[in-house]
């Protein structure tokens, strides 16, 4: 057994040997289907807590040649299952290969830069194989071919388990000519080698990006966005969760308030030889999960004591710091989704390290990876996952910068509800206070005033689609509000400059702006905005805004 080649079962031993184990092997017949096919490299994100390393010993401890781990997986799950037609036997690929395991947090800190870092990884493994295959000549300073040459002289491959794969891009943030030599140390070792039957590797984010590329092509990702076949294996399941709740005595339903609220789906790309899809023409009907915080669940299961337990692995700084970033819109977003509501996001923006930010978008994105928020694959929303992680959002959010945005929001939830009760004096009033606090650069032009508007209606996201200048056919609506729930009224606002409201409102009837909200009949608000710069503020009325509001 060697520190790095071959490593043993002891570590997987040790979780399976624990108090409370869930037993994930059924990974592993997915893992065995790749075997020495295009898709077998394999790289697997998820959050701290989630079961990165349990899941790296367990590929080590299944395929190494020497860990002897026939008894150990004859009492797990992968072994239960009856064989089927065409399904691969459970210990096909049992022991058949030697296994190199590297836990990348090892080698990447502040102790040695990125070369020394990657030198020392080429050192310790052709030492151990050199050691393993004594007579094999090999070259010290040709990593590539020493590892080729091992593997043509032992007639063995390689199963690759990479653990904190993304070490680098935490330790070394800003060491951007220092990642890039990492990936293309990777990319070298593993593209197109033959020695390679499996590659697995685990970490919290996604395969860095430059740009719209990476190094690491050759991978597929299976993340807390879109964790594909791993969807089951992510996290635990209700269904996991359910069964420790009755061993242990726990009551589920306050397990379920404080962990759960990762939802994830199983989608996959077509497969002409499932079953269903053979038999039907269809591909099979994704799953979706419910998935909970695995050591949240170990820890409240075993104590007895429901609590937060995320600062035992992260502080609240860790969360402060990216939420407080000056994007337009961010700290609007997160009050959104502390009060409980969900917020659209475009995930393909994010270059996967935490450093690179070019919009909010990117931001929240990571947030997903490092588990603060939850995904919805079909809408395309995000939102706090459960009770656990919004204490967190709250211990993050406690200063007065906060309180601000708190109290913006809320007034924008009161500036919502004035426009379904067609209270125009009110909604005239919030939107002058919101005009007042989104910054001199809306007072100017109409799509200036188009921009605080949105602003101002903040709290609408969660209920609506907003759409600027949507095309009505005879001309454009300034913003439309398109309900994603049947029982709230669809809004038409339309914006003028240094005219009247009553302008705004003849010209939606003028150019049948509702005719193209015709789904929307009899349930559909028409909201006519003015702002007047003229207007002195010496008047004790003083108000920049009117508004005129109809029903259609």
């Amino acid at each position: 057994m060697g520190a790095y080649l071959n490593p043993g079962l002891i570590q997987y031993q040790m979780s399976v040997n624990s108090e409370i184990y869930v037993d994930k092997s059924d990974m592993i017949r997915y893992l065995n289907t790749l075997i020495n096919t295009n898709q077998r490299f394999v790289c697997v994100s998820r959050p701290r807590r989630f079961g990165k390393t349990m899941a790296a010993s367990m590929v080590c401890a299944y395929y190494d040649r020497e860990a002897a781990s026939r008894h150990l997986f004859g009492q797990c799950r992968i072994s239960q299952k009856k064989p089927e037609d065409g399904v691969l036997p459970w210990d096909a690929h049992l022991g058949k290969y030697n296994v190199i395991r590297l836990v990348m947090t090892d080698f990447f800190n502040t102790d040695r830069n990125v070369d020394e870092a990657i030198d020392l990884i080429r050192i310790r493994l052709l030492d151990e194989l050199s050691e393993k295959y004594p007579d094999v000549k090999y070259d010290p300073k040709d990593f590539h071919f020493s590892l080729d040459k091992f593997y043509r002289k032992s007639g063995v491959q390689y199963v690759i388990a990479i653990d904190e794969w993304d070490a680098i891009f935490r330790e070394y943030k800003e060491d951007r000519e220092g990642q890039k030599k990492y990936l293309d140390f990777l990319r070298d070792w593993m593209k197109d080698k033959e020695y390679i039957a499996l590659a697995y590797m685990t970490g919290i984010l996604p395969i860095k990006k430059y740009g719209r590329h990476s190094a690491l092509n050759m991978f597929d990702e299976y993340s807390m966005a879109a964790p594909l076949q791993m969807a089951p294996y992510t996290g635990f399941t209700e269904d996991e969760v359910k069964g420790l709740c009755k061993r242990y005595g726990r009551d589920f339903q306050s397990i379920r308030e404080w962990y759960d609220g990762y939802r994830v789906t199983d989608i996959v790309p077509p497969d002409p030889d499932h079953e269903i899809q053979r038999s039907t023409g269809n591909p099979p009907e994704a799953k979706v999960y419910s998935l909970y915080s695995p050591l949240s669940v170990v820890k409240a299961t075993r104590s007895g004591v429901i609590d937060n337990y995320w600062n035992e692995t992260e502080t609240y700084e860790a969360l402060r710091q990216y939420i407080d970033w000056n994007f337009d819109g961010l700290k609007e977003d997160v009050a959104v989704l502390m009060n409980g509501g969900k917020v659209s996001v475009d995930i393909t923006g994010y270059q996967n390290d935490m450093t690179t930010f070019h919009t909010k978008d990117d931001i929240l994105t990571m947030l997903i990876h490092m588990g603060y928020l939850g995904y919805n694959s079909e809408t395309k929303e995000i939102f706090i996952p459960n009770r656990e992680v919004l204490q967190v959002f709250k211990s993050s959010t406690k200063n007065r910068e906060w309180t601000v945005t708190f109290r913006a929001l809320e007034n924008s939830r009161k500036l919502l509800e004035a426009t379904w009760n067609c209270d125009q004096e009110t909604v005239a009033e919030l939107l002058e206070a919101a005009h007042d606090k989104a910054g001199n650069k809306t007072y100017h032009s109409e799509a200036g005033l188009s921009y605080a508007v949105q602003l101002a209606y903040y709290a609408a996201q969660d209920l609506y689609t907003i759409i600027p200048e949507l095309d009505t056919g005879k001309g454009y609506a300034d913003l439309a509000f398109l309900p994603k729930k049947p029982d709230i009224p669809a809004i038409l606002i339309e914006l003028k400059y240094d005219e009247n409201a009553n302008t705004a409102i003849s010209q939606i009837h003028r150019q049948k702006y509702p005719d193209r909200l015709e789904h929307y009949k009899d349930n559909l608000i028409l909201v006519g905005i003015n702002y007047d710069r003229t207007i002195m503020n010496t008047e004790e009325s003083f108000k920049h805004h009117s508004c005129k509001i109809e029903r259609a």
